[in-house]
């Protein structure tokens, strides 16, 4: 370990293009990996958060929310590749409700929100260069979404890998692509600078950013909680969750002892000692959604005063520069999460929200149960479950459900009805006909080597 493998990386970054600001910010994280650091947050550094502010009990009034509203723009985490699920392109672009894709019900959620509010609210993605083309292809659809003089993207920022062994930039001659990385979607802060995204916000009068991941369509701006940022001049508010023991891996909000600040502490900072206690949910009550509202004149302020360099706490994640081959180099992805910017802003907040505002689809079996009659999509993009209590777990056999086109092929007429169904669990190769329906507790399993049809109208149960 030297200087020279970061002299390397950062000329390696130079001759892509990448923004001075992109590589100040890269080499502050590959001089923290090379001292040691691993950015773990011990139990006994931190301890639970009280009492939080719940979404229903915010005190606001409609011209509070309408005012708010005008100076707030929605940033939607768009990087992401359907890659989990043997897809190619943006997970973006895939159809999940009545032939509608995540942008397009996004799309339908902004109109809605500004014909509501009149407003202008812009919508804006972070895109990479993989996701780009296909997703703005989408949005152009909707003539009336860009607002001028504003982009409807910026991209986020590339970074090389770095061989585990000497820290020295990979190569990969097979896919020279593959040798380089998103930098987390700590990202954000440094690519809304880097792209002039920022700039040009501000310039226009937008003071605040509702952030959140595009898989995610319960994420929809909150005229009340624009309003309670705004009153109570929260520079960074957070939504989180109840957590419950489904949720016991995802990251929780806590307090810093040390500062009383507010922080995040996600599972890759986890010290192998403290994984009891960062998985019990009972003393760590609350995890974070991923709903982000930023005050961007105090974004700027920071970014600034600290060369961009927010200091975001290190994840270091460790792969193979193929993630496909466990027998290719190993590497170091230097990494942030954007959620753990809660601690570098004075005066962080966090609000508790239902469930209804995180449904992420991360597996087929979010998917399906997304596409299934439990949730109803309405004009303005808006899903309401029609389902009574938590939605029903599924939990579909990965050798045949995981990748997509198998996915699909197994339900060839569309999903089966859950409204009525507690859990669904499938083992095997199995394959729904057409109205098959699910009530209660249901686990169907198939004869290994052999496929197991579900006639058309079926009902499951036990």
């Amino acid at each position: 370990m030297s200087e020279a493998g970061l002299r390397q990386a950062q000329e390696k970054m130079r001759a892509a293009g990448a923004a001075d600001v992109a590589i100040t910010v890269f080499s502050h994280y590959y001089r923290l990996l090379e001292s040691g650091q691993q950015g773990t947050i011990r139990e006994s550094e931190i301890e639970p958060v009280g009492d939080l502010p719940h979404l229903e009990h915010l005190d606001t009034d409609a011209e509070s929310m309408r005012a708010a509203l005008a100076e707030t723009v929605v940033i939607k985490l768009n990087g992401g590749l359907g890659t989990s699920m043997g897809v190619t392109g943006p997970k973006s672009a895939l159809p999940v409700k009545d032939g509608l894709s995540f942008l397009d019900i996004i799309a339908r959620q902004i109109l809605s929100t500004r014909k509501e509010y009149d407003v202008p609210l812009p919508l804006v993605l972070m895109n990479s260069f993989r996701t780009k083309d296909e997703s703005l292809a989408v949005l152009d659809q909707y003539d009336e979404l860009p607002v001028d003089g504003l982009p409807l993207d910026f991209l986020q920022n590339m970074e090389p890998k770095l061989l585990a062994d000497d820290l020295t930039p990979a190569e990969w001659e097979a896919d020279p692509e593959l040798a380089w990385c998103p930098p987390g979607h700590g990202d954000l802060f440094t690519a809304l600078v880097a792209s002039g995204t920022l700039d040009a916000l501000r310039e226009q009068g937008f003071r605040h950013a509702f952030i959140s991941n595009a898989d995610n369509l319960g994420a929809t701006p909150d005229g009340r909680i624009a309003a309670w940022m705004a009153e109570h001049d929260v520079p960074f508010g957070m939504e989180v969750c109840r957590r419950t023991r489904s949720d016991r891996k995802g990251g929780h909000v806590a307090v810093r002892k040390s500062d009383g600040r507010l922080i995040l502490r996600d599972s890759a900072q986890v010290h192998p000692d403290d994984v009891a206690s960062f998985q019990n949910t009972k003393l760590h009550t609350t995890f974070n959604t991923n709903n982000l509202w930023i005050d961007l004149d105090r974004l700027a302020e920071l970014m600034a005063g600290n060369d961009g360099i927010l200091g975001l706490p290190i994840i270091v994640n460790r792969k193979t520069v193929d993630p496909a081959d466990s027998s290719s180099p190993k590497v170091i992805q230097l990494e942030t999460a954007m959620g753990t910017a809660i601690e570098t802003f004075e005066g962080s907040q966090a609000v508790i929200v239902d469930r209804s505002r995180f449904k992420p689809v991360k597996t087929t079996n979010d998917l399906l149960v997304l596409r299934s009659d439990v949730y109803e999509l309405d004009e303005a993009g808006d899903l309401t479950t029609t389902h009574e209590g938590d939605e029903p777990y599924v939990d579909l056999d990965p050798e045949f459900f995981k990748i997509l086109a198998d996915f699909e092929a197994r339900f060839p007429a569309g999903p089966p009805s859950l409204v009525r169904a507690d859990r669904l669990e499938v083992r095997g190769d199995v394959a729904f006909g057409k109205d098959v329906v699910v009530v209660g507790d249901v686990e169907v399993i198939a004869e290994p080597g052999q496929q197991r049809q579900i006639d058309d109208g079926t009902e499951l149960r036990g």
